[in-house]
Order: C-alpha cells, then structure tokens, then sequence
C-alpha cells in the first residue's frame, strides 16, 4: 500500500503531532473529545518533505488523494466547493510539530469568486449579508495575492486607506457593501496588473495554490530565523490543514477571538483573552483593530461564552497545561479552531508549572521539563529602577505584552534595529505594527512599541519567545512612518530620540530610565530545588572576578569551571607590569616584571576563593597572544620605551615582531609557558600562596587548588609545564607546613588533543573540553570571522545553527565523546567538564549529559538555563 499523506480529523490523535503537526494532532483530539470543530483534514508533514524532494510541486499522488478528501469534507458537511447554491469556502493553515506563531502562512475564505459570491448574496436578501459576502471577498483577495502569489499585503493596505478615505470613515467596519464590492474589484484589477493573469475562479487551483504556498512557507526568511533560534530542524517540514470556515464577520451575532486558560504574563489562574465582533481571527492576531477583553463576550453572547468556559476546563483538565485556543462564534454557536499549550513568560511558566503540581495535575519531574531553559533568561534581566520610576510620569499606558525593562533610541524599521545595533546602540523599535518579516529587528532592540495589536498580536507573541521587552496597542502614538517621527503626549518624537518602556506595566516613559537587576522570586526557587534534585551534570561557571563570581553563586553555580587568568592583567594598573615583561630581554629582566604582578594575581584568587566558600576553581594559565598585550598609542610606546631604557623604535620593532598572521593558532597558550617557563611559576605561586592563606582563614573549606595549561596538543606539552608546576607548588605547600592537594589538568581545544586524550590523560588530573576554540580548529574557520559567510550558508541550507552557539554534536561532539571515553580508559580518576560558551546552551547541555561528562561551565547569567537544561536531560533519559 502506498503512504498515507491526508487524515481527516477524526482519524487522527494528539500522539501523532510528528506526522499532523501540532495544530493537526491537536484538530484531531478536540474532534475526538467532542469539541465543537469544523471538520476538514490534515495533509501531513511528510508530504511537505516530499514537496520540496520533487522541486516543490505537489506531486499528482498527493494531489489526487487531497481532492479524495475534499470530497469527504464536501459529504460531511453537506456543501460542495465551487457550488452556486451552497458553497463550500474553507481556511488552508499551516501547523509544524513545533508551535511558530505567526512565521507561516494561513490564507482564509478559500473558494470564492464572482460567480459564488452573486450566488450567495442571490440567495440571501439582508442587505448586511451582501456586505458580509464583499468583506470575506476583498480578505480572500487580500489573503491569497499576499500568502500565495508573493503580490505583498501594502498595494492593497493602500487601496483601504484611501477607500476609507474617500468615504471619511476611520475603521474598516464602517464601509459598506458598495465599497466593499468596488475594493473587491480594486483588488483584482492590482493583482492582474501585479501578475499579468486574472486571479484565479476555480476553487480546486485556489486550494492547489494554498497549499503549495504554505508547504513553500516553511523556507520563508522569517521561519528561517524562528527555526534557528528555537532549535526546530528543516527537515520537520510542515502540516496544512484545510477545515471548512466558519465566519465571525458574518453580523454583530458572531465573532472571534484568541484566549488562554491562565494569564501567559503572570501565570494567574484566569480565563484571559481578546475578542472582536463582527470579525475574523486574523484581526485578533494582527491587531488591526484594538480588541476587547474576553470579560465582556459574556454580556455579549452569554450561551456561547458558558459553552467556551467549559470547553477552557475540558482542555486544561485534559491537557494538563496552561491552553491558548482560537475560536469563532457565528450566529451565537461556539466553534474551536485551535489548541495549543500557550507560549508565556518565564514568569508564568514557573508560577504555573508550581500551580499545576500544587493542584496534583503534574508531578515535579513534570514541572522541571515543561519550562524551555532558554526563557528563564528573562527572569535575570534588568527592571527601571523602582524609585527614579516613582518621579517618572509615564507619559503613555498601553498593553503589558512582554515583561522586562527596555530603554534606548527610537527606530523605526527593523533594518534600522539591525543597523543601529552593528553600530553599538541600543535601540527600541517603534512600529504601527509588527510582521513577521520583523523578527531580526525584534532581535535586535532592547525593546519593541506598537501602535496597534492586543495582548495576543504578533509583537506579543514573538516578544515572549524572545524574552524581549514589549508594550503593544499604544493608540495615542500618531505615527509618521515615513518621515521616521511620531507624536506622543504633546511631542514630536525623533529617530534616535531616546525613550524608555516597561513590558510589565506597559507604562511608556520620556527619556532614560536606568535599570537595576531582577529580584528572583519564590517559584524559581522550587523549579530550581527541583531541578538540582534530579540532574546529574554539575553546573559551574566562567569568572575571571569577586563580583561575577559571587552574582553565579547567588545562581547556583558549584564552582568555577573557568577562570580566565589574562583578563587580571588588562587593568591599567597591571598593564605596564605585562608589557615590561614582554618587552625583556633576558629572564631575570621578565622575572622582575613578573613579580610586579604576582601579588595582584594573588589577591584576585584570594578574593574570589573567598567569594566561592569553599567551591572548586578552575585555574587557566595565560592564553592569549602576547601582541593583545602590547600598546598602540604612540604616546603609550613612548611611555613604555622610557619605563625600560630602550628607544621608542627599539619598543616599535618588539610590537612588530610579535605580529601573527593567525594569532589564534600562533604563540599562545601553554606555547608561552613553554617559550618563558617563569609565566608559569609566577603563576603558580599566586594561585597556591592564595590557596594557602585562604584555607589557613578557612580550615573547613579545604580548598584544593585546580590548575589548567590551555591549548595542549601533544602529551610531553602538557609534562614540561606541569613540571615547572609541581616543582613550584610542591616547595610552597612545604615550607607553609601544609598537606594541600592541588590538581594539574588541561584544556582539550585543539583536534589532536582529542584524538590522543589516552596519552595526555597519563598526565592530566582532569580535562575541560574549551568546545569555542575546538569548533574553530576543527571547522576550519574563525569565530570572529564567520559571521561573513554564515548567512550565505543558513540561506542555502548548508549549517541550521551557528556552531558557535550551539554545539556541532556530529563532529566536534564526537571529538568530546572520543577524548571523554579514552581519557577514562587511561585514567578512570579524570575529573571532565565543558566550559566553552556551550555550557550554557540547552540542548548541548544535554549533549554533555549524554556522554557523561561531570559538569559544564558557562557565564553566570546563564547558570540557571543550565541547571534546568541538565535536571531535563536527566528526566528525558528515565
């Protein structure tokens, strides 16, 4: 038997969203509990794959069996397409397994045209009937030039203002059949003179072209972008789903709207949602008309909103999540067009992970997996400081769309957002409203402001998933895109003007408003304990200070997986030490130098042994090339050419021959301590005479010092320094009369290191996998640099994901996984850890969890996504 590509919803369930999608399992299991849904029928992901395997066409197989099951939709709803005296119109949308609001395509009121449309109005003598028929006419126009022939939504946004114009009316609900009529023609005239052909009359080509338009979709830009962010693969594809329309445009007795079972900002356990009359839902979503709150359906249609209350219950009882639906009342019947478990703040997602455990809905494990890691980041960012705000009048109130505190220049565009940030600015972007074409200038600002759209728009909803500042539905803006200005309370605004929003109030404020950090509260505390409970990784972190130090403690970080020495020496009391010693002649002239910085080093370890209490510190001797070090003023090479007696061209031909055609692979790392062994011993007497004076201070934390020589790529490498080491460490714990332990490991970052982790194990008290430097060596190619060519890569489908930012687990993931396992196999004692920029990254979190390392590091605001990350992988594994 051939594949099956199309299910109708009766045929499917909520266990098969890899194949329907997750709009289409969802369709399936709301047919399958008794909701009230329009029956249609899903066409699979698979056959989405199969699209693009045959060049993008829909091929004849898959065509034939869609228009089989347009027939059955036609039987079990009693209409047909096409049909003059009862027309079958229907939605074509699309549904990844993945929820993407708003990245694909939807195109409503297929199967109109002339022909249907003077039938139906034939048939039906209310003049608001004929104007119903003309609204979802000219949509469909809209719609389907737009999504499928690429025409773009403005010709036609034009084509309304001026209509509304011309007949001095403000909203779209206040033109009339007549206008609605001469728009519809409008319409098709543009989308001719756009495409060359007349639109299209045959309801079968209209629905041929939806779908390939949402399958083409999954490859637009905007989903592109989403997908990198959120970790969806390409090769998912996406569902359609095709169900007949039911019309919230049909008279003031019908409508739509969008809701949650709990409040996606805070969490609060509260039906909460928007609702238009006389509309349909891409008005809700769009936010081309402010809505009101889903409170005041009831005054309204008080039989459908006791039937949405149930429903709300049903989904939430069955579901055991916080549930965001979207439906449609026509004529007073309720009927539900979507479920989903609603995107929310981190907020909410840990308030109602502990709600749900709290009323026996889920357990903890459960709790810990339902919230995605990478939200949590938005918990630890800056809110406007409470008592500057309490001087500040906000000059504006909209909607609180996405929490957190944003402040910085005005732009306009999202091309400005982008630009504007390349260039070192903060930036809030201000538009009427957002598109999905956006997302990389939402990316970009500190913060997002919009004119129009609810709590449920595009910019709410995006903003959200980023952990991105919004206030959406400011009305009072008058907006003048064009010329980059808009007036607020009595002022002209400008590009580059500062202004200040708060996404937990929605309060707009003039000017600067500073920030201070975020307050943690009680939630986080339990998800957090939770997670510890179950995960097996340790989490340390990256610090090279007391204070970010002591800000990882606070978020639970075990230790330091990486203390980057050089970041001690940049400070301008400490540079001139470095560069007399680079530019010495002779050891004794490097030592004296040295021992200018031996008691500064020594006091930062000191200071942040003290801040760790006791937790293990991981030590990297120096890694950068010197040339990082040496100055570039003239009147620094000066300075510098007198604190040592040379001339200032003697200091200029030092500088010069440091220079490195590729300084990243060139003289650095444990290549120093091997060139100027007293790097090393200076380095070790402030790491251990620290140690000491601490655990002298401190008996009970028994500090045991942890030292790492970077970028070894050869076993007798690592022995030579850790030679000098031991030798160095040894004499001091013994003239301080002490039985410290301490510990000599290395970075593994360079590709042979992993391929002879055996060897280098012999000599090695633990391995730390510096995953940025490995993933440059083994790809080939820069960090700094491969930002020029990744975009060209993303569009042609060659990377996914930047492998800087998330682990490449089939290349340089095997490397780790290699040098893991051989290096346990020469010595079952070694201590592993990860502390490239990865650590912090959720889904190479559980990579390192898979392979069995001990712990990751990562930078201190990222230590909470990393303890959840790894209490996740835990609970996956069972």
């Amino acid at each position: 038997m051939s594949k099956k590509y199309v299910y109708l919803f009766s045929e499917g369930n909520a266990t098969m969203r890899e194949l329907l999608g997750g709009k289409g399992a969802n369709l399936a299991e709301m047919t399958n509990i008794g909701l009230p849904v329009p029956q249609g029928f899903t066409i699979t992901t698979e056959a989405c794959t199969q699209y693009y395997e045959d060049g993008r066409k829909i091929n004849d197989e898959i065509m034939a069996e869609i228009m089989e099951y347009v027939a059955k939709m036609e039987e079990m709803n009693g209409k047909k397409f096409g049909d003059l005296k009862n027309p079958l119109l229907v939605s074509v949308r699309s549904g990844a397994r993945a929820s993407m609001p708003g990245m694909m395509d939807t195109i409503l009121n297929l199967g109109l045209n002339d022909d249907v449309v003077a039938a139906m109005i034939a048939g039906n003598p209310d003049p608001n009937f004929e104007r119903f028929v003309y609204d979802s006419y000219r949509r469909f126009i809209q719609m389907f030039s737009d999504v499928v022939m690429e025409v773009g939504k403005k010709y036609f946004e034009q084509l309304i203002d001026a209509m509304k114009e011309k007949r001095g009316v403000k909203l779209d609900i206040e033109l009339t059949a007549a206008d609605l009529k001469e728009l519809a023609e409008q319409f098709k005239a543009e989308y001719k003179q756009q495409i060359g052909e007349d639109f299209p009359s045959d309801p079968k080509t209209q629905l041929y072209e939806a779908i390939r338009a949402v399958f083409r979709s999954w490859d637009n830009p905007r989903a592109n972008v989403y997908r990198r962010d959120n970790d969806i693969p390409y090769s998912w594809g996406t569902a359609v789903n095709v169900m007949p329309m039911v019309f919230g445009n049909l008279n003031d007795n019908s409508g739509t709207g969008v809701a949650f079972t709990r409040d996606p900002a805070t969490g609060e356990k509260k039906l909460m949602g928007e609702f238009l009359t006389n509309a349909q839902g891409e008005d809700v979503v769009a936010g081309v008309r402010t809505p009101m709150p889903i409170s005041q359906m009831e005054e309204k249609f008080p039989q459908a909103y006791a039937d949405f209350v149930k429903v709300c219950d049903l989904l939430e009882d069955h579901y055991r999540d916080m549930q965001d639906m979207e439906f449609t009342v026509e004529n007073g019947k309720l009927y539900m067009l979507q479920c989903r478990s609603g995107k929310r703040t981190a907020q909410a997602a840990l308030k109602i992970a502990c709600d749900l455990v709290d009323e026996g809905m889920i357990d903890e494990k459960k709790a810990v997996s339902m919230i995605d890691p990478r939200n949590l980041d938005t918990l630890l960012h800056p809110q406007f400081d409470a008592a500057v705000l309490k001087k500040a009048p906000a000059i504006a109130k909209a909607l609180p769309a996405s929490p957190g505190a944003a402040c910085g220049k005005i732009v306009f565009s999202a091309e400005d957002a982008k630009e504007w940030k390349e260039r070192g600015e903060k930036v809030v972007l201000v538009r009427l409203e957002t598109s999905p074409e956006d997302i990389e200038g939402m990316k970009a600002s500190q913060g997002i402001l919009t004119v129009r759209g609810g709590m449920t728009s595009h910019a709410a909803v995006v903003a959200r998933g980023m952990g991105k500042c919004c206030v959406s539905g400011c009305g009072e803006i008058n907006m003048d895109e064009e010329n980059k200005k808009f007036e607020l309370a009595g002022k002209t605004y400008h590009e580059g003007d500062f202004i200040s929003i708060d996404g937990s109030t929605g309060n707009i404020y003039d000017g600067i408003i500073p920030t201070v950090d975020a307050t943690i509260g009680g939630e986080f505390g339990r998800v957090m304990a939770w997670a510890d409970k179950y995960r097996r990784l340790g989490v340390r972190t990256n610090a090279d200070n007391p204070h970010d130090t002591e800000q990882a403690v606070k978020f639970g970080a075990e230790g330091i997986g990486l203390c980057r020495t050089e970041h001690m020496f940049f400070e301008a009391d400490r540079i001139p030490a470095i560069r007399e010693m680079i530019c010495s002649d002779t050891v004794e002239q490097r030592e004296k130098a040295l021992a200018k910085l031996e008691p500064m080093q020594q006091g930062d370890f000191e200071a942040m042994y003290i801040a760790l209490e006791g937790r293990p510190m991981t030590v990297r001797f120096l890694d950068p090339p010197l040339h990082e070090f040496v100055p570039t003023e003239e009147a620094d090479i000066e300075q510098l050419a007198k604190d040592m007696g040379k001339s200032v061209q003697d200091i200029k031909n030092i500088i010069a021959s440091l220079h490195e055609f590729n300084p990243m692979m060139g003289h650095r790392g444990c290549r120093l301590a091997v060139t100027f062994p007293e790097i090393a011993a200076m380095q070790t007497r402030a790491v251990i005479k620290a140690a000491l004076n601490v655990n002298a201070a401190h008996p009970d934390w028994n500090i045991i010092p942890e030292i790492m020589i970077p970028l070894v790529g050869e076993v007798k490498e690592l022995k030579y320094v850790k030679d000098v080491v031991v030798e160095v460490a040894d004499k001091l714990i013994a003239e301080a009369g002490s039985s410290m332990k301490y510990k000599v490991g290395t970075m593994i970052e360079i590709p042979r290191a992993a391929l002879t982790a055996d060897e280098i194990a012999k000599e090695a008290d633990f391995f730390s996998f510096g995953t940025n430097d490995l993933t440059q060596m083994t790809f080939g190619f820069s960090r700094d640099d491969a930002g020029k060519f990744l975009g060209a890569y993303y569009d042609k489908k060659i990377y996914e994901s930047d492998p800087f930012a998330r682990l490449d687990q089939t290349g340089v993931g095997k490397l780790v996984s290699m040098a893991a396992k051989m290096g346990r196999e020469t010595n079952p004692h070694i201590h592993l850890g990860i502390c490239g920029e990865h650590g912090g990254d959720p889904t190479s979190v559980e990579f390192c969890h898979k392979v069995g390392l001990d712990y990751v590091s990562c930078s201190p605001f990222r230590v909470p996504i990393a303890r959840l990350a790894a209490a996740q992988a835990a609970i996956k594994e069972g």
